[in-house]
């Protein structure tokens, strides 16, 4: 069976990527593709690397252009998502790329994103425990925030075995520009990014912060918070997050990785690296994997996790398209066992 998938915000980096998977999905024929201000172009003008889609023209984002396909994928701005989700049918799988309904604290969306809540749908990052039993047959799923990826398949094994304590977790992620959309911005100009890096987003500030403590601390079955700082790095994909958290009294190397290599054996996208080899995120380059390597700070008592993703791909449209697999009953790595590239 073919499924008809609609993108919508496809002149967008995410909405982009969306489109290169699905194109090259066996079980999926791409429907309507839908833009803002775009619409009327067509996507070759702007995304010149879909060459089997360069000819289609983009439409206006509506719910009529949308309604119809058996899947609707809204790679929209935060906030936008919610409105055109309701006018679609509650047959029709609709997964939104963006963050409006991946926070489970009406209080926490509104303090970080200034609106009202508009309600939770099911999290679409499945290698958490109990998420797949969640996606499977759901219509409504909301795909993780691309630095939460990261962080959360980070720290999650040893929480969820109860190794870590709940407090003093520190995440430091750096991340490459197209994580802050295609959209101009004067500091992410060449000249502005390339040869160094720097913060943003520091005090606690980033709107990513509590959905890393919401999933964490459902992980531990106890709340857990942390501090966050992400920063750019000149890149244009990818993050590196490295994530330290302090362990339990007792708690030593071995019994810390044989939690991480026991959570992730089963795994298809995640892989615990051997002893001594570290992640680099060009080793997961336009793929839909996880690269994570982890130490134990026995002097200071910390776990130290530093893994890698594209955030494009496994930080966005690949966990969608993930998603959408264990929500139609498709084999779930469909349309995602590229290799990453190298050099």
């Amino acid at each position: 069976m073919t499924f008809t998938a609609a993108v919508s915000g496809a002149s967008g980096y995410a909405g982009g990527e969306l489109l290169r998977l699905l194109a090259n999905h066996p079980d999926v024929e791409v429907g309507a593709i839908t833009a803002h201000s775009n619409a009327g172009a067509l996507l070759g003008d702007l995304q010149p690397h879909l060459h089997s889609l360069a000819d289609r023209v983009l439409q206006e984002t509506t719910p009529e252009a949308l309604a119809g396909h058996d899947v609707v994928f809204l790679a929209l701005p935060h906030g936008a998502s919610a409105e055109i989700a309701a006018q679609l049918s509650p047959d029709t799988l609709v997964i939104d790329a963006g963050a409006d309904h991946r926070l489970q604290d009406p209080a926490a969306w509104e303090k970080f994103y200034g609106s009202a809540h508009a309600g939770t749908w099911p999290y679409g990052l499945p290698e958490l425990q109990g998420h797949r039993a969640d996606l499977a047959g759901a219509r409504r799923i909301a795909v993780p925030g691309c630095y939460p990826t990261s962080a959360l398949l980070a720290l999650t094994p040893g929480f969820a075995a109860g190794l870590l304590e709940p407090d003093d977790v520190v995440i430091v992620s750096a991340s490459g520009t197209s994580g802050a959309g295609k959209a101009a911005k004067p500091n992410l100009i060449g000249s502005e990014v390339m040869g160094g890096m720097s913060p943003y987003g520091v005090g606690g500030g980033h709107r990513h912060t509590p959905e890393m403590e919401q999933g964490l601390s459902l992980a531990a079955g106890e709340r857990v918070s942390l501090s966050f700082t992400p920063t750019l790095a000149p890149m244009a994909r990818g993050i590196l997050t490295t994530a330290t958290a302090k362990v339990r009294p007792g708690v030593g190397y071995a019994r810390l990785r044989e939690a991480w290599e026991s959570a992730y054996a089963q795994e298809p996208f995640v892989r615990v690296l051997p002893e001594g080899q570290w992640p680099s995120t060009k080793s997961v380059l336009g793929s839909n994997y996880v690269n994570l390597q982890l130490a134990f700070d026995e002097h200071a008592g910390r776990v130290i996790v530093s893994s890698v993703i594209d955030n494009l791909t496994k930080g966005t449209a690949g966990g969608a398209v993930q998603s959408m697999n264990i929500a139609l009953g498709l084999d779930e790595t469909a349309g995602l066992t590229i290799q990453g590239i190298a050099p």
